[in-house]
């Protein structure tokens, strides 16, 4: 069956594609390139530069391509910037999936994973955090995709030929195991990178938001998954997508690393310092978040292979250091 991947020249789509294309899958993406790169889709797989409004030609694609599923990645992902303008947030993340929606629909394509987040999560009160956690986001990002979750349940409720999974990612990090792909944000946000690029002296400083959390040393826990893992469990969601099922997985691995264990991970494997700055607290960052991933591991056979920080951060060193102007556009 012919995969469509939405924002599939994205950091986290373009990775799932060549996973896609390792497990012999037949591939075709989308991407409106506001922040993709074309240069991480391979040159044999069929590319369309359009946005999810674009129905009729999404669906054209669709039924050129003989698309029978769709993994659906295509987001803006800022959590600063969807408080500052939330209106695009709601317009690209809930809207532009509902015009998805309806174009699969119109097609008759009805099997989907969709790229949902820990954000909807907001700021539990407790840890691990389990599929039952009440979902009560703290962001415009977060609602957008809490609202798309709510969409996509009524969807299966209302016509059972639908089968539908939501994968809520924690932090996503590294880069693909084999060099070939890696991360190229503007404005970068991810820790792990911005630690990266500290240590390359790409920008001046790594600024640490706290160092006086209720953690063993101060400073924030968050649980970093990597980017190949994650793409491994959307092959597995696809294969075990059955109409007339909703279903939701975290995807974590389970405990999580400081901030400040990140910078010393940096700088045992890079052995270069990374100038750090120790800034005040972000309003809204709890100190300790990490998932319960136990669903996905006993249901879908999931097991994350890069469990330990240091293998992490290799994988993302090798790309930034071999590409340290990311794609080069």
């Amino acid at each position: 069956m012919t995969v469509l991947v939405t924002g599939g020249a994205g950091y986290i789509g373009s990775h799932a594609v060549k996973q896609l294309r390792d497990a012999g899958r037949d591939v075709v993406v989308i991407d409106s390139l506001a922040r993709g790169h074309h240069q991480s889709v391979p040159a044999d797989v069929p590319f369309y530069q359009c946005s999810l409004s674009d129905e009729g030609q999404i669906a054209l694609i669709m039924i050129l391509h003989g698309v029978e599923e769709v993994l659906h990645f295509a987001a803006y992902a800022y959590v600063g910037e969807s408080v500052d303008d939330p209106l695009m947030y709601y317009e690209n993340n809930t809207a532009g999936t509902i015009s998805l929606l309806l174009t699969m629909q119109f097609v008759g394509v009805k099997r989907l994973v969709f790229s949902s987040t820990c954000a909807t999560y907001g700021q539990p009160e407790s840890v691990p955090i389990t599929e039952q956690t009440p979902q009560t986001p703290i962001n415009p990002y977060g609602h957008s995709k809490l609202m798309v979750e709510q969409i996509l349940r009524d969807l299966v409720k209302s016509d059972a030929e639908w089968s539908v999974t939501s994968l809520r990612y924690f932090n996503v990090a590294g880069c693909a195991e084999d060099g070939s792909l890696g991360a190229a944000h503007d404005p970068e946000t991810r820790v792990l990178l911005l630690a990266i690029k500290a240590a390359l002296r790409m920008r001046e400083s790594f600024t640490i938001f706290g160092n006086d959390y209720d953690t063993p040393d101060g400073t924030c826990i968050r649980d970093y998954i990597h980017v190949d893992d994650l793409s491994r469990a959307h092959l597995l969601a696809l294969e075990r997508l059955t109409p007339g099922e909703y279903q939701v997985y975290n995807l974590g691995i389970g405990r999580g690393f400081s901030v400040q264990e990140v910078v010393d991970s940096v700088e045992r494997v890079t052995g270069q310092t990374v100038p750090v700055v120790m800034g005040d607290r972000r309003a809204g960052d709890p100190p300790v978040l990490y998932a319960d991933a136990s669903k996905i591991q006993s249901t879908l056979g999931w097991q994350p292979k890069f469990t330990e920080l240091d293998d992490i951060v290799t994988t993302a060193w090798n790309w930034m250091e071999a590409h340290p102007s990311g794609y080069g556009e």
